[in-house]
């Protein structure tokens, strides 16, 4: 491991043990508690660099304060445009940013884009409130237009501020007002959460000790049999997958000790979102006892392992994994697309999906390819699947899994290799297989619509000719 990931696994195992000392404290302890943590592991991590969140969030809160009705278009802009300063910053002449600071700088731009949103939402409940004479739904709409230093206590919790996972300022407001939370479990949820890390961590330096990304660089590995380069993308993205895997458990975890996040399980919340339904925080039998409730932390859940390897299509692979950034990038990029489209939409999420992780252009060749590969599986479930017997869609099933894994090995070597010209030099030297195969089925799964399409309307002419003979 590299030093840096083994400061990131420093920080990760660092959160555990202090969640459990602000689980229990006051409103105003996990404030200022949780903030200042988060402020010292950047100083520690960031140096000087934490100056660019400083000046982020100042931005923002301007946004608020002059525009609160219409803040949210305003504050997108605002955060996305600096990430470009922030990652082009050597161009005038300042030094890089730390790996730590992008970590940092990425997930406050969702938040403060959310934050946004929130406030958004929350005046023009207010607007129809007063127009209406009623109190309309506030599931999920925050109390009040948070302070210039509440927005500062909320950008620099520590609670994910490097990893993830991504959680609205109303997930954060209702942690530090939790009532009770001496009855909501941490134990035994962290404990069942945390089972598959050593195992993950045991396959992760495994796999990485006989497939390292760096030989995929090398003129030596273009020199090996075609099989081989072709099957090497498999254990890259595995490495891949665990790495992420070990570090999103253990940041859930951090939630869990804290237990932010927690919600009854009757709130039905969503990664990165929250409650959907209205719940009771308390609730008290006819004798006035106070019933015990059911909790989960599906609020701050930021990856489904088996889901992730098991699922059948990309696009639920896509929903499986860093699913509060998902949540996030659904919310507030594919609902707000300029052109209303399915194909459109996707598109237009998956670059700003590259544009947030950087500006490498291997990101940019790796998302943009996942739009092809949604077009191409849903041609394919239009024009086969769905008139295949049961046996039929097994099989087709397990093909189509099978070729899943393959295109997220094969994106996966843009978001490693990073530059346009290793991530095209090892396409090449494989076919560019994916978005062959992507293209060959997606006219294949047209042709077959068409072709069902017109025996269809050919059988229906051909009863309707029938029913006219019988009639005469």
């Amino acid at each position: 491991m590299s030093s840096d990931e083994l400061t990131y696994l420093g920080v990760l195992l660092t959160s555990v043990p202090v969640g459990f000392l602000f689980k229990n404290g006051s409103p105003q302890v996990k404030q200022w508690g949780a903030a200042a943590v988060g402020v010292l592991l950047i100083l520690l991590t960031c140096h000087i660099h934490i100056l660019h969140s400083a000046v982020t969030i100042l931005g923002t809160w301007l946004i608020l304060k002059i525009s609160p009705r219409s803040c949210h278009f305003m504050a997108l802009g605002w955060t996305f445009t600096y990430l470009f300063f922030f990652r082009t910053v050597t161009y005038f002449g300042l030094p890089a940013p730390t790996p730590f600071t992008n970590a940092v700088q990425l997930l406050l731009t969702l938040k403060l884009v959310s934050l946004a949103n929130e406030v958004q939402e929350f005046c023009r409940v207010k607007k129809q409130e007063v127009s209406s004479f009623s109190k309309p739904s506030v599931i999920g709409v925050i109390p009040n237009i948070p302070s210039l230093a509440e927005i500062f206590f909320y950008s620099y919790c520590y609670i994910g501020s490097m990893t993830g996972p991504f959680y609205r300022y109303k997930t954060y407001y209702d942690w530090l007002h939790q009532l009770d939370s001496l009855s909501i479990p941490s134990w035994k949820p962290l404990v069942s959460r945390l089972k598959p890390a050593p195992i993950f961590g045991l396959l992760f330096y495994t796999i990485s000790l006989y497939f390292p990304l760096e030989y995929v660089k090398t003129d030596e590995f273009y020199e090996c049999a075609f099989l081989y380069r072709l099957f090497y993308m498999v254990p890259v993205f595995f490495v891949f997958r665990m790495r992420f895997y070990i570090a999103w458990i253990f940041s859930e975890c951090g939630c869990i000790a804290a237990a932010f996040g927690a919600y009854p399980v009757a709130a039905k919340s969503r990664s990165g979102g929250g409650p959907t339904v209205e719940y009771a925080p308390l609730e008290r039998s006819a004798d006035g006892t106070k019933v015990a409730l059911e909790y989960d932390y599906e609020t701050v859940k930021n990856i489904d392992c088996y889901g992730t390897d098991f699922c059948v299509k990309v696009k639920d692979g896509m929903r499986y994994w860093n699913m509060s950034v998902q949540w996030w990038l659904a919310q507030y990029i594919y609902k707000n697309s300029p052109v209303k489209s399915f194909v459109f939409g996707n598109a237009w999420t998956m670059l700003i999906s590259a544009y947030w992780h950087g500006i490498h252009p291997g990101y940019y060749l790796s998302f943009l390819t996942i739009p092809l590969c949604l077009a191409s599986e849903g041609a394919m479930e239009t024009g086969l699947r769905r008139h295949l017997s049961d046996s039929g869609k097994l099989v087709f099933d397990w093909v189509h899994w099978f070729l899943k894994m393959r295109a997220y090995d094969y994106m996966c070597m843009g978001f490693v290799l990073l530059t346009f010209s290793d991530t095209v030099r090892y396409w090449r030297s494989i076919y560019f297989f994916v978005h062959v195969v992507a293209v060959v089925l997606f006219l294949a799964g047209r042709m077959l619509a068409m072709k069902t399409s017109r025996s269809s309307r050919s059988s229906r002419e051909e009863r309707v000719d029938i029913k006219q003979d019988n009639q005469l």
